[in-house]
């Protein structure tokens, strides 16, 4: 044997304290425990399935009978008539006949290791006293099958050192696809690790995030479960459960599963079964009558009719999972409904067959019940319909015969089938199954029907998937609907491809069940996850002012940008409005109104003036500065209309200056007044000369050299620091301020500072001119004027400071006017009043009255 084999007797200590009951030994005859079906051949193939669900012992040590397991003769009969055309075919392996050797292995890990051991020693003779070694030539080339995960691992194991080829039809665990572990398993079925992932993306792509899942406690199960698990957290899916179970669990297992899922929220439930825990677990729903769940399948039932028979209740109604590809292969269905042949693998197990696929007995004796009948062997098959009869897993006999397939092609490419191939074919059984096994890797065809076969460097077939949807029709039978397709070699995001196909869903519903722990949070919300619970489980919070989210499940609400804020629903950002005190709106209108009837009012009088410009009392009231003033009284008016409308860096730069110069004017004109009426009045004492020191010329200097003042600030201001136009965020959350920020603050408050230090001196040189003569009493008038114009300025500095926006201006405006107003009614009214309703009055005489000035 070879230098690996103390290893591989390792692996066989191991699995033989696993079976008490049977001694491992070799034999030289046929052990009639062990029924195989055989065809001779020149080159022989393997065959290991399950043809009976448990072992049978001759001494009744297992009170039950073991039950035949049809499917497992259908994939005999894929063997074998792989095997005939192969052996009639002139292109492949020529003058060469196939044969095989086929084992029950019966479910049983123990047996099958022995099955294997046998096939790789080439003794057909085992398990009896012998002293002569096991190390005869392996006869078997490859060995077909097994369907289980578990079985083909427990026997890939073995088989490795060996490097016996192994090819599995239905084997689909992720862990065979290891080569470190098991280096000579191949499969023609794709595997889990491509399924699981397909499932999660299935699952995901019906919107299912909140799944139960149930798995077979096996190599099967457990590994294609964890790495669905894996898949759907990368995507999103929470499990709300994962439970596992076997069939030979005891009924309190099973009832507590069903508590599980009685229990749960989630509608979907993810099955990694195979079929026969899957009818063990349909009983137990239809037993408490559960309904209503959406289940998701693998390839181990989703297409299987006989689980679709078994369904009494129709809990799988609605059902959607993943299958290989359909597959017909032309001839092998009348071939294997022809069981005659299969009466050269012996006389019991082929009499056993018959008697369970026909319920007849052979010996009159054996009948159990009256439903029973006696056997003629001339039964007919087509008056029957069971497992055997079913031809609904073509695919899977497909991928058998492609196996048969891959293997008859190696050996053609080994022997070369040309003048030497019958030199070849002596030395065929001493050559090293390695050297089979690198060929069985190498090799790429095509099958009669066009599909391709190969296998990449884990052993693995391509991953292709039909969606199947379970629909049942009107008389009871369901119909297994491809849906969809999915390719694992197409890119990510065109893998999966749903056709437009109507679905039929949990209790035949036409609409996609809902199956998630919190709704989906609409845009507006972002999900807040719920505490002790899975990411699937959360709240919804709306977003904050200021911030959206445009998205369904969004994690995070984002910031709106710069001049923009959040709408009511929090889905979007709109632009701010812009605010700022503009001549459409009702305050801005009724700003300007009173502004230019202010002026209106200052033209009106100087009007007045004007035609009355020669009566004594415009002459005695100093007419030069009464225009002057009346003058920059129309321009304090209309300078507030600067404040009003969208600031620009132009208009931001008038309106402070144009109203610091214009009331400093006004200011100078009335403290030029003042002070001509003090000098007036102290001109009459004798000897006063004061009047020729405060003359016309004086007057109009005082006034010139107060605003130049006045012009010398604003334009040192202008030049340092001046005012712009500035976007105010900081008042309102929703809206942007748009105003005219001041640049420099101490060329504005130094602007007013000049203005109120003016109005203080004239106040305070009116108010000691306050006692002058009643007839000429314009002292007493800008005492009133100067008071309302420091009344209306000092409330102005805190309501400027503590209005937002553009009632800030607002406020600028009122104060300009107010003050603008004072001046314009307390210096001028009284005077209208004498020209236009006493005139009277309005005489040198009255003017020179008692007191007056004898030089006014």
């Amino acid at each position: 044997m070879w230098p690996e084999q103390g290893w591989a007797l390792l692996h066989l200590l191991l699995v033989a304290s696993l079976s008490q009951a049977e001694e491992m030994v070799c034999k030289l005859r046929e052990d009639p425990e062990n029924p195989h079906i055989s065809k001779d051949g020149d080159i022989m193939l393997g065959g290991m399935f399950s043809f009976h669900s448990s072992w049978k012992n001759r001494d009744d040590t297992y009170m039950h009978k073991p039950l035949l397991n049809f499917r497992a003769f259908q994939y005999a009969q894929a063997v074998l008539f792989s095997i005939k055309e192969i052996n009639n075919s002139t292109d492949l392996l020529p003058g060469i006949k196939l044969g095989c050797k086929i084992y029950d292995t019966c479910g049983s890990i123990p047996r099958a290791v022995r099955m294997a051991l046998a096939m790789v020693n080439g003794n057909e003779e085992v398990f009896v006293s012998s002293d002569a070694p096991c190390t005869r030539p392996a006869e078997i080339q490859t060995i077909m099958g097994e369907t289980s995960s578990s079985l083909c691992r427990a026997i890939a194991t073995v088989l490795g050192p060996f490097h016996l080829p192994m090819i599995s039809h239905f084997a689909t665990c992720a862990c065979l696809s290891d080569k470190v572990k098991y280096p000579s398993f191949l499969r023609t079925i794709p595997s889990d690790y491509y399924q699981s992932r397909a499932l999660a993306q299935l699952v995901r792509y019906f919107g299912w995030t909140w799944v139960g899942a149930v798995r077979t406690n096996a190599d099967y199960g457990n590994y294609g479960m964890a790495i669905f698990t894996e898949a759907a957290e990368q995507l999103g899916i929470c499990l709300e459960y994962s439970v596992a179970f076997f069939r030979t669990d005891p009924p309190e297992k099973i009832r507590q599963i069903i508590n599980i899922i009685k229990h749960s929220t989630s509608k979907v439930i993810v099955t990694f079964l195979s079929h026969m825990d899957l009818d063990i677990l349909i009983h137990e729903f239809s037993q408490y009558n559960l309904t209503g769940y959406q289940w998701v399948g693998t390839e181990a039932w989703i297409f299987d009719s006989q689980t679709a028979a078994m369904d009494t209740h129709h809990i799988l109604d609605g059902a959607i999972g993943l299958f290989i590809p359909k597959a017909h292969v032309s001839g092998m269905k009348e071939f294997m409904l022809d069981v005659k042949p299969l009466n050269s693998s012996g006389n019991e197990l082929f009499t056993e067959f018959w008697e369970g696929l026909f319920n007849c007995k052979f010996n009159q004796s054996d009948l159990s019940n009256e439903n029973e009948k006696v056997c003629t062997g001339d039964e007919d098959i087509t008056e029957i319909h069971n497992s055997f009869t079913d031809m609904s897993l073509m695919p899977i006999f497909n991928n058998v015969y492609k196996g048969v397939y891959a293997v008859a092609h190696a050996l053609h490419n080994i022997l070369g089938c040309n003048e030497t191939f019958l030199r070849n074919r002596t030395d065929m059984n001493t050559k090293h199954p390695q050297h089979i096994l690198q060929h069985i890797k190498n090799i790429r065809f095509k099958t009669k029907e066009g599909d391709e076969v190969y296998f990449n460097e884990n052993g693995d077939p391509a991953a292709k998937y039909e969606i199947i949807n379970w629909q049942p029709t009107q008389n009871g039978i369901v119909d297994f609907v491809t849906v969809g397709l999915y390719d694992a070699s197409l890119p990510a995001d065109r893998q999966m491809n749903i056709e437009n196909k109507t679905l039929i869903w949990a209790q035949n519903s036409l609409q996609v069940p809902l199956s998630v722990c919190s709704e989906k949070c609409p845009p507006g919300t972002r999900k807040v996850l719920q505490k002790g619970k899975p990411v699937c489980c959360y709240d919804c919070i709306r977003c904050a002012e200021g911030e959206f989210s445009n998205i369904t499940d969004s994690i995070t609400c984002e910031r709106c940008p710069s001049e923009f804020w959040s709408n009511e629903k929090r889905d979007a950002c709109v632009k701010m409005e812009a605010e700022f005190l503009s001549y459409e709106e009702i305050m801005g209108c009724l700003l300007t109104a009173a502004s230019l009837f202010g002026t209106c009012m200052t033209c009106l009088v100087a009007y007045i003036f004007f035609r009355y410009r020669k009566t004594p009392i415009v002459r005695a009231n100093n007419a030069e500065l009464s225009f002057l003033l009346l003058f920059s009284l129309t321009l304090c008016f209309l300078c507030s209309l600067t404040f009003i409308g969208q600031p620009s860096q132009w208009s931001c730069m008038l309106r402070h200056t144009a109203f610091g110069i214009t009331f400093v004017l006004c200011i100078s004109c009335v403290l030029g007044k003042t002070i001509v009426v003090l000098m007036a009045f102290r001109a009459t004492l004798p000897g006063s000369n004061v009047m020729k020191w405060f003359g016309p010329v004086q007057q109009r200097l005082s006034v010139v050299g107060f605003t130049l003042i006045q012009v010398l600030i604003c334009i040192l201001w202008l030049t340092i620091s001046p005012p712009f136009p500035f976007k105010n965020f900081r008042e309102f959350k929703d809206k942007i301020i748009i105003e005219c920020a001041l640049g420099s603050a101490i060329g504005f408050w130094a602007v007013l500072g000049y203005i109120g230090l003016l109005a203080l001196l004239c106040f305070f040189l009116a108010f000691l001119a306050r006692k002058l003569p009643d007839n000429f009493n314009e002292a007493k008038f800008i005492t009133f004027s100067m008071l309302i114009f420091c009344a209306v300025w000092i409330t102005f500095i805190p309501a400027y400071v503590s209005s937002p926006g553009k009632f800030s201006v607002a406020v600028e405006i009122f104060a300009i006017l107010a003050s603008s107003f004072g001046l314009l009614i307390c210096i001028f009214a009284p005077k209208c009043y004498i020209i236009l309703l006493k005139p009277e009055k309005n005489t040198k005489k009255n003017m020179m009255g008692k007191g007056a000035p004898k030089t006014s």
